[in-house]
């Protein structure tokens, strides 16, 4: 068994390989650092053209207000080459998202962009909300915010990094949240019917018990956290990055068919930092699995050389061989 696994490990590495200089997709937002810097990265193709929420950081502007974190907007009509066309509105109401909101997780439902996304900087209070958009820049908050955050004995109460999906009917949110001395980051998960209007009160957490996923490979350290999800052909495929920001850290890939159960794929990771002097040296985290209607899947996901100084949004196309992803140069 042991033999078996190995060799579907390796045969899953050399599918993946370290991906390095070879991408053709870069992007950094300047508007708020003097350096580029965009993170957590979500795509959808809305009104005909690729919309990319990510997030931006916190700093204060040109009059000195403090500006908290916040999602950035970017467009793009091929997937490779973007242009930042805004971010997301602020609402001077929302006060649970006063100190900055991030790490957002876009939906399009009957014409409209559901947005998902954490408060950020509230420490264990942090916890997950809903918003909606006509145009995917001015949204309405849902009044019920925030929608979610955890219960059980095993999480310290928090929700970031959500992940919302459509599958058998029900809506499942995945969330990343850390145990109660805030050392370990772990994945669980929660469900709404498929009618919601994603208010609260609909949510179920499905891993009040244990956590849905933790770290248990060396390569993912202390850390799951920013889970993607993406169907195909009745099985879901799970992006999740391992070990926290630059340690480094990395992609992996697990599978589950019915949302809640998760295997892992390979012992390995599936998307490897680069190496020393190339652009993603310091990591490749935090993915998103874009289910392109229009062609080829592709998979986001954050990347730099200097530690967290600088962050780059990049992509690489993704094909599927006998229900293996594998990277295509």
């Amino acid at each position: 068994m042991k033999k078996l696994l190995f060799l579907f490990s390796f045969l899953f590495f050399m599918n993946s390989v370290v991906f390095a200089q070879q991408t053709p997709m870069m992007f950094g937002d300047t508007t708020r650092l003097d350096r580029p810097f965009a993170k957590d990265p979500h795509v959808v193709f809305f009104n005909g053209k690729y919309l990319m929420y990510y997030s931006i950081p916190g700093t204060t502007n040109p009059e000195g207000i403090p500006l908290g974190w916040g999602v950035g907007v970017a467009q793009s009509n091929d997937v490779i080459n973007w242009e930042r066309i805004g971010e997301v509105n602020t609402d001077s109401e929302a006060t649970y998202e006063a100190k900055g909101f991030a790490a957002p997780c876009a939906l399009v439902i009957d014409g409209k962009v559901n947005l998902f996304y954490q408060t950020y900087g509230n420490g264990k209070n942090d916890a997950i909300c809903h918003a909606w958009s006509t145009d995917g820049i001015h949204f309405t908050r849902n009044k019920t915010n925030p929608i979610f955050h955890p219960d059980g004995n095993w999480n310290c109460g928090r929700a970031i990094d959500a992940e919302v999906i459509h599958f058998k009917d029900k809506y499942f949110l995945y969330y990343a949240t850390r145990d109660p001395d805030f050392k370990i980051q772990m994945q669980g998960v929660a469900a709404a019917p498929g009618n919601t209007n994603f208010n609260r009160d609909d949510w179920q957490n499905l891993s009040s018990e244990e956590p849905m996923l933790k770290p248990e490979l060396p390569w993912e350290q202390d850390c799951i956290e920013g889970a993607s999800i993406i169907e195909k052909n009745g099985e879901l495929f799970m992006f999740y990055a391992g070990a926290y920001n630059n340690a480094p850290q990395q992609i992996g890939v697990a599978k589950s068919v019915d949302g809640v159960n998760w295997t892992r794929m390979s012992n390995l990771p599936f998307l490897s930092n680069g190496k020393p002097g190339e652009w993603n040296s310091s990591e490749s985290g935090h993915p998103h699995i874009f289910a392109n209607p229009n062609g080829n899947d592709y998979l986001f996901f954050q990347g730099n050389n200097d530690m967290g100084k600088t962050w780059f949004i990049s992509n690489v196309k993704i094909n599927w061989q006998k229900g293996i992803p594998e990277i295509v140069f």
